[in-house]
């Protein structure tokens, strides 16, 4: 009897490792019918308007996923299934490109904007070149500065550069507060814990922020140029190629520049 169980197991074994070898091996990540959208977090609400005259137009959906470009970089690269990626920095995209992970090198579709912004109440003054702040740093007005986190949010590095321009970045180590991403750093900016952030103008220019306190562009000189990239990645399906098409078209380049960004040319 207990020889019959023992073959009894060694057949079922046998039979199980051959369905094992006749079972498909795992392949590329199928288009999904909502297809996920990897995008930078400055998009919030501009992306958000883009994706609603997308669905109204074409009673089409997709589903944003808003976070840091480095850090969804670094997803993308270990598989996380977004099918278009809009990175707020083009170096990711390349990057991305270079490993074989996208469908083609992609498109500029905005340059972002910084501004420093000034909750209501704020001691600190907001001017394009910062002067004001500073002086705010000089005379100890300032005790915090919320900036989205520089090594993963392009906004943080860009921030990092207008400060470092003005002699300010070694003189406020201690006093700066690192966002996630750029709008996690506006939301600290707006809490009113900060006397003033160095966030994106499509963020400022909101209706609650613009309510919340006051902000001036920052002169681009201060920094390099934010060239923000959007990419279809390897995969994706009709739906993602209909939507990044979509954003190449008149009502949704109207949209990004009522928040803000400046539109890239055809040079571009």
């Amino acid at each position: 009897m207990s020889v019959a169980v023992r073959l009894s197991l060694s057949g079922l074994i046998a039979l199980l490792g051959g369905l094992l070898l006749l079972a498909p091996r795992p392949g590329p990540v199928r288009a999904a019918e909502v297809p996920v959208v990897a995008a930078a977090a400055d998009l919030q609400f501009a992306l958000a308007e883009v994706a609603e005259a997308f669905s109204r137009a074409t009673s089409l959906r997709v589903r944003l996923a808003l976070g840091s470009s480095g850090n969804f970089t670094r997803q993308i690269i270990q598989g996380a299934p977004f099918e278009v990626f809009f990175s707020a920095d083009e170096g990711y995209v390349r990057e991305l490109a270079e490993r074989s992970l996208t469908a083609d090198n992609g498109r500029i579709y905005a340059i972002g904007r910084l501004v420093l912004y000034a909750p209501t109440g704020s001691p600190v003054q907001a001017d394009p070149d910062m002067d004001d702040l500073a002086a705010a740093v000089a005379d100890g007005r300032l005790r915090k500065l919320a900036i989205a986190n520089p090594d993963h949010a392009p906004y943080g590095r860009a921030a990092r550069a207008a400060l470092t321009r003005k002699g300010l970045w070694e003189k406020l180590q201690g006093r700066l507060v690192f966002g996630e991403n750029i709008s996690q750093a506006a939301q600290f900016a707006l809490s009113g814990t900060v006397e003033a952030g160095v966030i994106a103008q499509s963020l400022a220019i909101s209706d609650r922020m613009a309510r919340a306190g006051t902000f001036a562009v920052l002169h681009p000189s201060l920094y390099p140029p934010l060239r923000q990239k959007m990419v279809l990645l390897r995969g994706a399906g009709q739906t993602a190629r209909r939507f990044y098409e979509y954003v190449q078209s008149e009502p949704a380049r109207a949209a990004f520049e009522r928040y803000g960004f400046a539109l890239p040319t055809k040079a571009d």
